[in-house]
């Protein structure tokens, strides 16, 4: 079922391109901002359970001051995070009316779950963990960095139903018609566990703990190469390089399996990842240009068959190509290819360069490849597009629905928003979010310069730091008990 609002303005003028492409590019530049936040909160608070689950291990204070450390940084992304995400929810009522009446009765239940479930149990601990540190025992205090991360964890799970759901419905039927339509849930558990959920949920979890380590891998590695905090920033990297190693892995897993249950409920949206367009053996491209109108991918280099192998173990399975789908029910072409390709890619490249340093690190010699370290410096802006360019493969790639099969997003916009309007709430965002990024760079590059807080050694450490002091200045001929004393036989004589 397809609602189409038939006061809304005329199909294919040019008002309509213009506000449903503004609507569009509004809502896109304000989840992408926002989208600065909330994986990096998810992968940081991961790596600080770790961090400081070694420090109630060890009892080694360097594992403490490094948890510290990285609280801090948490706090700031978690407070962005929060700020810029409300926004997105009044959009819904705003550019996206009809949209949220159709889909209310859907997205009520998995965003009300959110914020019980996740937002206050991430909110509530983290009063404990920012300030806590000297207030609660070391047990209480991990135990509320447990919950912040899980939190955290939570309210993806619920944002990522309730967008896996606009892929592939389930657990739903429709009440009403024409505008008056709405889609209702049925069945609560099979909307929760729609087609498409879970292998969403793992793999966004995954490129969250993929964006954290190398985040933690960045600056640590910006510290061994400038000489400071080097022994703390060699564990915390080292940490950081595991977990990265490992999540890196999972991606690729996760990303096949995924790509699998795509084939299944969005084949078109497959089709245009893979440029795949007349249905037979599908050809794996590592690159190339997709051409609409002459249907074939221009300069494409790939292996013939590849796509039937790695969906069916077959070289010569056919795979449904875009032929079998009306031209104005085809996604866009070169958005979806283009990204999907910079995503896998860029995995690969994590994989390679995680494996490389693991194994370095195995060998000892890690930490003497500085051209590898400034490699990870850097290395932190391939996580971001990895997690941006997976995104926008999924959400363009599932056009010219809003919700896949049952509403059109041309029909979603509400119907009294001008051009106008949002053009210029676009224009104040952009405005708005260019300061908040602008001071959240400010106050991140404070607290980096600043690093984590010296280590105060324990009283047999700072012994042994005197003995040896002592010892090295006696072997210099510097000051010692005996020469005071042949100072004092000479004076007597």
């Amino acid at each position: 079922m397809c609602v189409r609002d038939s006061q809304h303005i005329p199909k294919g003028s040019i008002m309509e391109l213009d506000i449903v492409f503004l609507s569009r590019l509004q809502f896109a530049f304000t989840i992408m901002f926002h989208y600065l936040f909330p994986p990096l909160s998810i992968g940081l608070g991961v790596i600080m359970v770790i961090m400081e689950g070694m420090y109630l291990k060890t009892k080694n204070k360097q594992y403490e001051a490094m948890a510290r450390f990285w609280t801090k940084i948490f706090a700031v992304v978690f407070a962005l995070g929060v700020a810029s995400g409300i926004v997105m929810e009044f959009q819904f009522g705003t550019n996206w009316a009809t949209y949220s009446r159709y889909v209310g009765d859907v997205f009520g239940s998995p965003l009300a779950a959110e914020g019980i479930f996740a937002f206050f149990l991430e909110s509530g601990f983290l009063a404990i963990l920012v300030f806590g540190w000297d207030r609660v025992s070391p047990k209480v205090h991990f135990f509320s960095t447990v919950m912040v991360s899980l939190g955290s964890m939570f309210s993806a799970v619920w944002i990522v139903v309730a967008n896996s759901w606009m892929h592939t419905p389930a657990g739903y039927h429709i009440v009403g018609e024409g505008l008056a339509a709405r889609a209702e849930i049925t069945d609560f558990w099979a909307m929760v566990f729609n087609p498409s959920s879970v292998d969403r949920l793992l793999h966004t979890l995954i490129g969250c703990w993929i964006l954290g380590a190398f985040f933690v891998m960045s600056i640590t590695a910006y510290y061994i190469l400038r000489g400071r905090h080097v022994e703390i920033s060699k564990k915390a990297f080292t940490i950081a390089l595991i977990m990265g190693t490992i999540s890196s892995l999972a991606a690729l897993v996760s990303g096949h399996t995924q790509a699998k249950t795509v084939s299944e409920t969005q084949p078109a949206k497959l089709a245009a990842f893979e440029g795949h367009f007349h249905t037979g053996p599908g050809t794996l491209y590592l690159f190339g240009i997709p051409d609409a109108q002459e249907e074939r991918v221009r300069f494409g280099i790939g292996i013939p068959g590849g796509l039937s192998f790695l969906l069916y173990n077959d070289f010569n399975a056919p795979v449904i190509g875009l032929d079998q789908f009306a031209v104005e029910d085809r996604p866009p072409l070169h958005i979806p290819f283009q990204s999907y390709h910079i995503m896998v890619a860029l995995g690969m490249f994590f994989i390679a360069i995680t494996l490389y340093a693991s194994f370095l690190r195995w060998r000892g010699s890690l930490f003497e490849k500085r051209w590898l370290l400034w490699v990870f410096v850097f290395a932190i802006i391939g996580p971001y597009i990895a997690n941006y360019t997976g995104w926008i493969a999924a959400e363009v790639g599932r056009q010219p629905w809003i919700v896949y099969g049952l509403l059109r997003t041309s029909d979603a916009l509400s119907k009294s928003v001008s051009t106008g309007e949002v053009l210029t709430s676009l224009l104040l965002f952009i405005i708005i979010y260019t300061l908040l990024f602008a001071l959240w760079i400010y106050i991140m590059n404070e607290k980096i310069k600043h690093g984590p807080d010296a280590v105060e050694a324990s009283p047999a450490a700072k012994k042994s730091s005197l003995l040896d002091t002592m010892s090295s200045l006696a072997d210099h001929g510097g000051p010692s008990m005996t020469g005071a004393r042949n100072n004092d036989d000479k004076e007597g004589k």
